[in-house]
């Protein structure tokens, strides 16, 4: 069915769970396919901020909520449950979009308390999901931070980030932009099952070229690295982004909070039986014996030897291929709001 999750779990702020039952009458025919279904929201404000200290960014945008996507791991299928969906195939088939996020981003960055700082895209749900070729929040977004000479970085595994070459690729030379482009693994079957509807590993790395051509700096992230599963490609996967133009990397091991936890052990289950144990094993290993540790500063690689072990693993190899770990801070100095009607024009 080109879903990541397997079921539809109650979500966790629900007092009744509901629970698919057969009742031995034979079934005529197959259930309908899950079609995706799009609500629109109004934001009164668009620009989140962050005080995690884990997080290399204060401020950040996300045009939609839910993914199609479909990635198993994504840590951010819990935040459905504040909309009362399902962290399940919810976030996956009912989707949110927020087409006025553009207009309510300038009445921000226009007002006179405003400081420009970095803003970050697709950390939470990725931008670039199909369903921006229809609604086109992200490319307006870009159009209004270029207007204003604005920083943005952006992370996403979507193609359709290519559309956007000609303000990235400006923004990018000015020092204003720079993309994170997530690859798992390079197995075209394992991305498949674990990303669905994500672009494949080979086309991503196909992007990372044409954002390198057309002047935007690129970091490949090797996130999530799922022990036992992907750990062994870290590597390949270096090489490969460094061949293709990336100038920098980083990695991000498997994270599985709240209801992230039981879907991605059905999926495993399902997918990955012979390993099913190993995996969960490793996971529980990294995070002092439970499915996932939130303790800051170790979230996002967990502790103890296999956590070292990737950590200098990636050094070495980031360092061999020449890739930054660490790039400089995109620039603040060249934001200026354009002048509009009805606006105090300055004398001088």
């Amino acid at each position: 069915m080109g879903r990541g999750a397997r079921t539809n779990p109650t979500n966790r702020f629900e007092s009744q769970e509901r629970e698919a039952y057969h009742d031995g009458w034979p079934t005529e025919c197959d259930l309908p396919p899950l079609r995706t279904e799009v609500s629109i929201e109004r934001p009164r404000r668009v620009i989140t901020r962050n005080r995690s200290p884990d997080i290399g960014f204060d401020q950040s945008i996300n045009p939609y909520r839910g993914c199609e996507h479909g990635c198993i791991y994504c840590f951010a299928r819990p935040t459905h449950a504040f909309l009362g969906f399902s962290p399940g195939l919810d976030f996956e088939t009912r989707l949110v979009a927020r087409p006025e996020a553009p207009q309510v981003l300038e009445q921000e960055i226009r007002a006179k308390s405003y400081r420009p700082a970095v803003i970050a895209m697709g950390t939470n749900t990725d931008p670039y999901q199909p369903i921006e070729r229809e609604y086109g929040i992200v490319r307006r977004i870009l159009e209004t931070l270029h207007e204003y000479r604005h920083p943005v970085a952006i992370v996403t595994k979507g193609t359709l980030i290519e559309r956007d070459l000609d303000i990235l690729g400006d923004m990018g030379r000015l020092g204003l932009a720079r993309v994170g482009i997530s690859v798992t693994t390079l197995d075209a079957r394992t991305a498949r099952k674990m990303e669905p509807r994500a672009p494949a590993p080979e086309r991503r790395l196909k992007t990372i070229r044409r954002l390198a051509d057309a002047g935007c700096p690129v970091r490949v992230m090797v996130a999530p690295v799922v022990p036992a599963l992907t750990d062994h490609e870290l590597e390949a996967i270096l090489v490969q982004a460094a061949e293709a133009g990336a100038i920098a990397a980083s990695w991000i091991m498997l994270r599985l909070p709240l209801e992230v936890s039981p879907l991605f052990q059905e999926w495993l289950a399902e997918h990955f039986p012979d390993r099913a144990n190993r995996v969960m094993g490793r996971v529980r290993e990294l995070h002092n014996g439970r499915d996932y540790d939130p303790e800051w500063g170790r979230r996002l690689t967990g502790r103890g030897v296999f956590a070292e072990m990737v950590a200098h693993r990636f050094s070495i190899s980031a360092r061999r291929l020449g890739l930054a770990t660490k790039l400089p801070p995109l620039r603040t100095d060249l934001f200026e709001q354009p002048v509009r009607m009805g606006d105090q024009l300055s004398l001088f």
